[in-house]
């Protein structure tokens, strides 16, 4: 038997159906011509994989594995279905591997897509057919070949969203030094669908004596910021607010 990769969804199967209380008292009860044997999970794997393999035993195996788990009841804790997952195993390792080798696929995934295929085709299988498990197992092997042609035709690329929250949180946790004594300029619109209904326009020169008149004028009135209206001309709608507060200050 192949040793199972210990972080991956075979080991951890393996390991919760073995370790499970419910796994030590299943016993698969098989009729091979005119005799019934009774099997534990361990006994009946072995009769699937030994090294003297018994054709009648293995089909009567999977026929009674099958037929029990697709009667379970559902919402039980499907220990037969698990069971039937358990004793496929050993058949998805050939190919697991093979595909690994030929694609690099991440094994995790291969080994998800195999237990679906097996959980799949186990709903779909007919209990009485010679090559029950034969097909449940071919079904999971489908399954990896499928998703690791999938994977060979995709092409990874940057995540935009997250390069772009990761630029954007930089860019909006730096802020540039405020030079002693400077102010800030806030445009508030009013709440309209159109929008700011005109462009507002400041000349180098102007800009620069108005910040200087309107700081002065601030600080001898003891004013924390001044409010301003903006507007086309005399006669127009309110455009907006235009608010000029101590760079740095409380807003």
């Amino acid at each position: 038997m192949t040793p199972t990769d210990p972080l991956g969804v075979f080991a951890r199967i393996d390991r919760d159906f073995l370790e499970a209380p419910d796994a030590l008292q299943l016993f698969l009860t098989v009729t091979v011509g005119a005799r019934a044997v009774r099997l534990s999970p361990q006994e009946s794997r072995k009769a699937l994989y030994g090294p003297r393999p018994d054709t009648a035993l293995r089909t009567a195996v999977w026929r009674q594995a099958v037929s029990v788990a697709q009667r379970e009841p559902v919402g039980r804790d499907s220990t037969w279905r698990l069971l039937v997952v358990w004793l496929a195993l050993p058949g998805l390792y050939r190919n697991l591997h093979k595909i690994r080798r030929r694609f690099g696929v991440d094994r995790t995934d291969l080994e998800a897509e195999a237990v679906l295929g097996v959980l799949t085709a186990l709903d779909a299988a007919d209990p009485s057919s010679p090559d029950a498990g034969g097909r449940v197992i071919k079904e999971g092997v489908n399954r990896m070949w499928d998703y690791a042609n999938r994977t060979r035709k995709e092409v990874p690329v940057v995540d935009i969203t997250a390069f772009a929250d990761a630029r954007d949180a930089v860019i909006a946790a730096y802020e540039p030094p405020q030079p002693p004594g400077g102010w800030e300029l806030h445009l508030t619109p009013p709440p309209l669908h159109g929008g700011l209904a005109a462009t507002l326009r400041f000349a180098e020169s102007r800009t620069q004596r108005e910040g200087e008149r309107l700081g002065a004028l601030a600080q001898r009135t003891g004013l924390s910021h001044l409010v301003f209206r903006a507007r086309r001309h005399e006669e127009a709608d309110l455009i907006g607010t235009l608010s000029l507060l101590p760079a740095g200050g409380r807003r």
